[in-house]
């Protein structure tokens, strides 16, 4: 299940790069015509223009394309100056989930084979022989078991304390960069609703500029104050799943290194009275 999650990941961060390579090409061009269009045009010209937007809101005919087309034309639509880093923090984020979910999964361990291994080996070869176990075998439970079965000479006091420290030392590996997706979960939708702040500003300054309120002359650019917040949204709830799924699964080997670590005491006092 966790390889799965994870590829599917991948896809999607594929698919929404080559979706954002192409809005930002289509946003380009379509900034440039508007700087042009913007020079040429003159005060006198504030009842065509109303007119314009009125007609470019009118109901277009439906295209073929489905979701992901529609989704393309609504970012586009959104400016690439707000959008723009919002699909940052989406890609940024998604990378960073992604590397934990197959970091997680790879330091995953079975501790019931591992302290059985451990156990056997030693009876056979001693605590060398059970280093050698707890050396061959990755994942923090193995490391915290071969730095407590280093310390054995030293008494069992000493192995407990090893252990406990050792396990803080893991549990921060297995947390590494669940600050920053937490960033980019809290950046995203605050992204958003800035882009939505200043496209109001802007829309009514437009009403002061031109002295009349009309919803012709300002509804295209709320719309668009307005689809920031969408995405932001989106892109917030997106890693939100993500960030929820990697704290699960911390949380497992965690309580995992616990119960691992008593087992692991219990075996040194048997084989110690021994």
């Amino acid at each position: 299940m966790k390889k799965v999650f994870a590829i599917l990941s991948i896809l999607a961060i594929i698919s929404f790069g080559s979706t954002v390579n192409i809005s930002a090409q289509e946003v380009a061009s379509q900034t440039d015509q508007a700087a042009v269009n913007n020079d040429t045009a003159s005060a006198a010209m504030v009842t065509d223009t109303a007119q314009a937007v009125e007609e470019v809101q009118a109901p277009a005919p439906a295209e073929g394309g489905g979701m992901h087309k529609a989704l393309k034309q609504k970012f586009i639509e959104g400016g690439p100056a707000w959008m723009a880093p919002i699909a940052l923090c989406l890609i940024v984020g998604l990378a960073l989930c992604i590397e934990r979910i197959i970091y997680l999964s790879l330091s995953s361990t079975d501790t019931k084979k591992l302290l059985a291994d451990v156990d056997e080996a030693w009876s056979k070869g001693g605590v060398e022989a059970a280093k050698e176990v707890c050396r061959n075998t990755r994942g923090p439970v193995a490391s915290i078991f071969y730095q407590g079965l280093s310390r054995f000479d030293e008494g069992v006091e000493v192995v407990e304390k090893t252990v406990a420290s050792y396990g803080g030392v893991q549990l921060g590996l297995l947390e590494t960069n669940l600050t920053w997706i937490s960033l980019f979960i809290a950046l995203s939708p605050s992204l958003g609703f800035l882009g939505t702040v200043v496209g109001m500003v802007e829309a009514f300054d437009r009403i002061q500029q031109v002295g009349d309120i009309s919803a012709t002359i300002v509804a295209s650019g709320i719309k668009v104050a307005l689809l920031t917040t969408v995405f932001g949204l989106i892109v917030a709830m997106i890693l939100q799943v993500f960030y929820n799924y990697i704290l699960t699964l911390v949380e497992g080997m965690t309580n995992d290194m616990e119960d691992s670590s008593i087992s692991l005491l219990d075996i040194i006092v048997k084989h110690t009275r021994k």
